[in-house]
C-alpha cells in the first residue's frame, strides 16, 4: 500500500495538521506514506517524519499543468496507489485523475461550515466528485451532505486524531501568571470568533484576578487582527491578553496553558480540543460541528453557544474552580485515549484503504 497526503499548504491549520498526522502515522504501518504540497510550505513542515518522502508542487494557479507535471512524475517514480486529498486540493488530483487514471483518489472534508454554504460555492467540488473514489469526512453533519450532494458511492465518517509535538526545542514562553493562563490556539481570522472571546474574557473580570488570556495562531495582520487588537488596546487589556502569532513549538505552549478555549462560529472536528485535552488542559469550547461530541458539558469540558457572551463570560468563571478543572481534564484524557488515538484512527484508515484497493482489483 502506498500512500500520498495530499495540501495545499503547511501553514497551521487543522486540515494541515491532518494531512501531516497521517502521513506521520502511516510511515511505520505501510509500505509507503508521502506528503505533498500543492501551493504553500509552512511551519507544519518541521513535524514531518523522516520517513516521510515530501515534495513541493509550487502551483502558482488554479489550473497549473507544470504542477500537474511535477505530481505526475511523483506519484510514477514512487509507484503510488492512493492519493488522499485534503480540502482544496482535491482540484490538483482531479487534473492528475484524468491525465493518469489508474491512480485512486481519497477526498478528505475538513470543512464545517460547507453544509450551510450557498450551491455555487460547491459546484467545482460537485462535478469533481465524480472522480473520487471515497469521500471521508469529519463529522455526521458533513457526511449527511456529501450523500445528498456528491457523485460518489462511498462516503466514510473518520475521526481526527492529535500526536504529540516531536520539536524538542522550546521557542515560546508566555507571559502571565503560572496556573492562570487561559490559551486560544486558532488562527486570527474568521470564523474563530476572537471577538467574543476577548468579550467575554473583559466582562468576567478574570484579568483583575490575575488570569490571561493568550491567542496562538497565524496573524495575517488585517482587518481582522486590527480589531482585536483595538479591542485589547480601548479596553486597557494589554497586561492581560496576548498575541503570539504562529508558533512551532505547541506542544509547549500547552504545557504552560491552564484552560483551552475554542470559540468558532463554525466547526469540522477541531484536533485543538485534541491537543488541548492530551495537555492536560481544562477546555470550555463551542457546541457547533462535533465539538460537543469531544466536549460533553460538564463532563469532558464546558461548553457554550458561539452567540453567546454571557454563557462563555459564565463558562470561562466557573472553570477557574480547581477541583472542576481536574474533573474534566481527566473525563477528556480519558475520551482521548479511548476513541480519539493516533493508532485507532490510522488502523481504520488504512481498512478504508485496503477496501479501495481490494475493490479496484475486483
Amino acid at each position: 500500500m502506498r500512500v500520498l497526503q495530499l495540501i495545499d499548504s503547511l501553514e497551521a491549520g487543522g486540515a494541515e495538521r491532518m494531512a501531516v498526522n497521517y502521513a506521520n502515522g502511516l510511515a511505520n504501518r505501510i509500505a509507503f506514506s508521502a506528503l505533498a504540497v500543492t501551493r504553500k510550505q509552512g511551519i507544519l513542515k518541521e513535524q514531518l517524519d523522516k520517513a516521510v518522502l515530501y515534495t513541493f508542487l509550487e502551483r502558482k494557479r488554479t489550473i497549473d499543468f507544470k504542477a500537474v507535471s511535477r505530481l505526475k512524475r511523483f506519484v510514477k517514480d514512487n509507484s503510488i496507489d492512493i492519493i488522499h486529498a485534503h480540502g482544496t486540493s482535491y482540484f490538483i488530483a482531479v487534473m492528475l485523475k484524468i491525465a493518469y487514471p489508474k491512480i485512486k483518489i481519497v477526498w478528505h472534508d475538513h470543512h464545517g461550515g460547507r453544509s450551510t454554504q450557498k450551491g455555487y460555492k460547491n459546484a467545482v467540488l460537485k462535478m469533481a466528485s465524480r472522480f473520487f473514489d471515497t469521500v471521508m469526512v469529519v463529522n455526521q453533519e458533513l457526511k449527511a451532505w456529501a450523500d445528498r450532494n456528491l457523485a460518489v458511492a462511498k462516503v466514510i465518517y473518520l475521526p481526527n486524531f492529535a500526536v504529540r509535538d516531536k520539536v524538542e526545542e522550546k521557542q515560546t514562553t508566555l507571559k502571565g501568571t503560572d496556573g492562570k493562563r487561559i490559551v486560544c490556539l486558532s488562527n486570527l481570522r474568521y470564523p474563530k470568533n476572537h471577538a467574543l472571546l476577548l468579550e467575554a474574557f473583559r466582562d468576567s473580570g478574570l484579568h483583575k484576578k490575575e488570569w490571561s488570556l493568550h491567542l496562538i495562531g497565524k496573524d495575517a495582520h488585517d482587518d481582522y487582527s486590527s480589531h482585536l487588537k483595538r479591542f485589547i488596546s480601548d479596553n486597557l487589556l494589554d497586561d492581560s491578553i496576548f498575541i503570539y502569532g504562529s508558533c512551532s513549538d505547541i506542544s509547549n505552549v500547552l504545557e504552560q496553558g491552564t484552560i483551552g478555549v475554542l470559540a468558532s462560529v463554525f466547526e469540522g472536528f477541531p484536533v485543538t480540543l485534541l491537543e488541548y485535552g492530551m495537555a492536560g488542559l481544562a477546555v470550555v469550547s463551542t457546541n457547533v460541528g462535533y465539538c460537543g461530541e469531544i466536549i460533553q458539558n460538564e463532563k469532558t469540558g464546558l461548553s457554550f453557544t458561539p452567540s453567546d457572551v454571557e454563557m462563555l463570560t459564565a463558562q470561562l468563571q466557573r472553570m477557574t474552580d480547581e477541583q472542576l478543572r481536574k474533573s474534566v481534564s481527566e473525563a477528556l484524557k480519558t475520551t482521548i485515549r479511548e476513541s480519539y488515538s493516533e493508532e485507532i484512527v490510522t488502523n481504520a484508515l488504512i481498512l478504508q484503504y485496503q477496501n479501495i484497493l481490494n475493490a479496484k482489483q475486483k
